[in-house]
Formats: C-alpha cells, sequence, structure tokens
C-alpha cells in the first residue's frame, strides 16, 4: 500500500501506538455514562476507528463495537489489538470510507466520529452528519471531534497565520470547521440532541510524527430528552468522601 492510498500508513505501521492507547476524553466519558439499567447488548460505531483506541476501550466495557477507516494498516492494528486484550468477538473492522458506509437506522448506543467529519468536503460532511444522527438511538450518545479553522494547517485564518508546527498528516485534512460551527449543527431541532460538553482548543500532539500543533473541537451529547447522572469531565468539585 502506498502512502498516497493510506496517508496513515506510516503512522500506524510501527510497534508504539500512533495516538496513544487512552481512549479520547468523549469516549471515557461514554463507557461511564453507558451502564444500562437492565442488561442488554449495547452496540457502538467507531468512525475514521484508527489505531483503535476508543475502539477497544469500549469493546473492554461491553459495546459491540463496529470500526470503520479507510486504512488498511490500522484496521490490522485494531484486530491485532483486540485478540491481545481478549475482546476480538466484540470488535468488526470495515475498511470503507464513511461517506459510503451503511449506516442503519436507530442502530447504535454510541456513535464516534473523531477526526472523520473533517476529513471529507464540508458537503459530504453535513450529508455524513445527519447519517449520523439518524443512526443513533433515542438513548443514543455521541462524540466528535474535527479540526478547527485554529490549525496551523488550517488554510482559513487564525490557523493559516501560525508559526507552530503543524502535522505532518495535514494533508488528509480538507475541511476544518469554524468557531462554533459543529455546535450549531448540534443545537439544530432536527438534531435532537442535548449538549453534554463543548470545547474549542489548542494541543500539542506527540503521539505521531515531529510534535506538532492542533486546532481541535470536541462534542459530547445525548439524545434530547435524557437526563444522565452526568456532572462535567473533569469534574471541578466533585464529592466529598463522607
Amino acid at each position: 500500500m502506498t502512502d498516497a492510498a493510506d496517508p496513515f500508513f506510516d503512522a500506524y505501521n510501527r510497534d508504539d501506538i500512533a495516538y496513544g492507547e487512552t481512549p479520547a476524553p468523549g469516549v471515557q466519558s461514554i463507557i461511564d455514562l453507558s451502564a444500562p439499567k437492565e442488561p442488554r447488548q449495547l452496540n457502538a460505531l467507531d468512525l475514521g476507528a484508527g489505531a483503535g483506541r476508543d475502539s477497544i476501550a469500549l469493546a473492554k466495557s461491553g459495546y459491540a463495537v463496529t470500526s470503520v477507516d479507510l486504512s488498511e494498516m490500522g484496521l490490522e492494528r485494531i484486530n491485532q489489538r483486540a485478540v491481545a486484550a481478549g475482546v476480538g468477538e466484540r470488535v468488526n473492522t470495515q475498511a470503507a470510507d464513511v461517506r459510503e458506509f451503511d449506516f442503519e437506522p436507530s442502530k447504535y448506543d454510541a456513535i464516534i466520529a473523531t477526526t472523520v467529519l473533517d476529513h471529507i468536503p464540508a458537503t459530504d460532511a453535513v450529508i455524513v452528519w445527519k447519517k449520523i444522527l439518524d443512526s443513533l438511538t433515542q438513548t443514543g450518545l455521541l462524540a466528535v471531534e474535527v479540526h478547527s479553522s485554529e490549525d496551523p494547517g488550517s488554510d482559513l485564518p487564525p490557523g493559516c497565520d501560525s508559526t507552530a508546527p503543524k502535522s505532518e498528516t495535514t494533508g488528509a485534512v480538507v475541511n476544518y470547521f469554524s468557531p462554533n460551527q459543529l455546535a450549531q449543527w448540534a443545537t439544530e431541532n432536527s438534531a435532537n440532541l442535548r449538549i453534554l460538553r463543548y470545547e474549542e482548543r489548542l494541543e500539542w500532539d506527540y503521539t505521531h510524527g515531529p510534535e506538532h500543533m492542533h486546532g481541535k473541537v470536541s462534542l459530547l451529547a445525548i439524545r434530547k430528552g435524557n437526563s444522565p447522572e452526568w456532572y462535567g469531565q473533569p469534574r471541578l468539585f466533585p464529592r466529598r468522601d463522607p
């Protein structure tokens, strides 16, 4: 496979795990919020699953996970790690472009889309976003992360004016989100979502290639009408021990 066919081949084709092994904060929050009131199988969809940090964590917590990515090398790493973690039977990998993936209506209790909507053109991102919403159950949880126009790799200001180092995989990002854009999508009535957390930030990344800066946007949401025991992440004032 060439780098042109898989821009993340080199990032995944190494012994140390690209992007680390700790699940994204939004994914950990989903795990914390997912304990069902009665035993049942929970289904998760991990779009742009990469090397599997989120898929593996979800599978360990009891989810049946469908991991979707264009990178065959990334999916190979996911399968290896799932077997090593003893959750191979809970992880199903699919090599696919998210624009061509078959989203089943009301199928998933949790959907993860980490740097996916920014890797496809803006017009396609809107379509995939709507498919994601249709595929969530009525109690479903959603964690989305995208690159923002603050990213040094962005062709938009202020990122394009930044002198901070940019990622070696910058070329894979084609759709940088403007301030509040993802929040606006999530608060449309048609989205039927309740936002639990939303953040726009700058962060350093040391998990692949030379150290570099990213502009990121993170969303954690649940279907509107649900009121989980959510205390925030991190908890500013945790409950004191008796």
